[in-house]
């Protein structure tokens, strides 16, 4: 616990003054991150970090996380098609060394990073508040759901992912996350009328849940704890973005339709 403590208090004396500063050092930061979570993953899936694929979904990586303001040749769509004939045609080249299945894979874990910390950035552009109100929902969520479910967990939510969690813990995490989106709004009122952020928080808090049962999933399936080990305590970056990686972009479609 004394670990995880430090862990956290030095990770937030580098993370606030950079996400509050913003401009290139927050844009550099981000794009560190994403490509860690990347390295996670592979490894994950025994994908050496120094290897065609891993070097290649990289640089792809980069490239879709450009913010939406930059003007690219080709379009972010298109981006993409590009890269899976790559990744096809090396399929042929490694005699099926490197399979469809790990195309599969690789693909989806470009995706997967460029979702959330794509929308991570956009969300900062817009709006340093926002980015302050969503850390509040996920953090007030797992507070939430971690002490409910502590007091009065009896049924699981998804024992075969998660043993741990019950629908009392997850139901306990959207009412956590409802007050504190309440105070947040009060101490610094966003935009938004009181009913409208009351919805968009719980959809926001179930997002947050769904994110975690994610990384959860694919952990279980290859059969690791943690991500990683670079944040002693806590695991790796996916370890503690999991949740935001789902509220991010969920938050950029409510912010849309609104």
């Amino acid at each position: 616990m004394k670990q995880r403590i430090i862990t956290a208090f030095i990770a937030l004396l580098i993370f606030v003054p950079i996400l509050i500063y913003g401009k290139l050092p927050f844009i550099i930061l981000t794009y560190l991150m994403a490509s860690i979570g990347l390295f996670e993953l592979l490894r994950m899936r025994n994908i050496s970090i120094s290897s065609f694929p891993a070097i290649i979904t990289l640089i792809f990586l980069w490239f879709l996380l450009l913010p939406n303001t930059v003007e690219l040749s080709l379009g972010k769509t298109e981006i993409v098609i590009f890269y899976v004939i790559i990744m096809l045609f090396y399929t042929v080249l490694s005699k099926n060394r490197f399979s469809f299945d790990e195309v599969g894979f690789t693909l989806i874990a470009m995706l997967y990073l460029t979702m959330g910390f794509l929308f991570f950035m956009e969300t900062r552009l817009e709006s340093l508040a926002y980015v302050f109100y969503l850390l509040v929902i996920v953090w007030s969520t797992d507070t939430g759901a971690y002490f409910t479910g502590r007091a009065l967990g009896k049924h699981k939510l998804w024992p075969d992912i998660s043993p741990n969690k019950t629908i009392e813990g997850a139901i306990g995490g959207i009412v956590f996350a409802c007050v504190f989106g309440l105070v947040f709004q009060l101490i610094y009122p966003l935009p938004l009328p009181k009913h409208v952020m009351l919805t968009a928080t719980i959809f926001l808090s179930m997002a947050g849940q769904i994110g975690d049962l994610v990384a959860s999933a694919y952990k279980r399936h290859y059969d690791v704890k943690d991500s990683g080990k670079l944040l002693p305590g806590h695991g790796g970056i996916l370890d503690r973005m999991d949740s935001l990686l789902f509220v991010f972009p969920i938050f950029h479609i409510i912010y849309v339709l609104l």
